[in-house]
């Protein structure tokens, strides 16, 4: 008789179906998992922006845009990050969305002074 090592088709087709299984679970799973990443990264800009705008309140003794505060200090956005800047005398309000984001929450906003409820006073909220 021969001796015949290896596997035969029906084994093989088995582990084709399990392994196509496992990839039908592990791609959404990994498909949030870089939208958590990419609302973390808004989030981080909103604090990032946060501290620009107070360092130039603290050179100019104003609020200052977006292009003030960028041309101020080397801030700038993460890749795929919009940020708008609403300054205010006595505060401002920063919102950062990505569009890349797949999930319902997409952008973190944050308001400082300028009418914020005392609260809500820099605290970042994302929707």
């Amino acid at each position: 008789m021969f001796n015949r090592k290896g596997f035969t088709l029906i084994e093989l087709l088995i582990v084709v179906a399990i392994i196509g299984i496992l990839a039908a679970i592990a791609i959404p799973k990994f498909a949030a998992t870089k939208d958590k990443a990419k609302l973390a990264s808004v989030k981080t800009d909103v604090r990032n922006l946060m501290t620009a705008q107070e360092a130039y309140f603290s050179d100019f003794a104003t609020y200052g845009s977006l292009a003030n505060v960028q041309s101020a200090s080397n801030y700038s956005t993460s890749a795929g990050n919009t940020a708008s800047v609403a300054p205010a005398a006595s505060g401002f309000t920063i919102t950062i969305s990505n569009s890349t984001i797949t999930s319902a929450i997409d952008q973190c906003s944050t308001q400082v002074g300028a009418g914020a409820a005392s609260t809500l006073d820099g605290v970042i909220i994302c929707s």
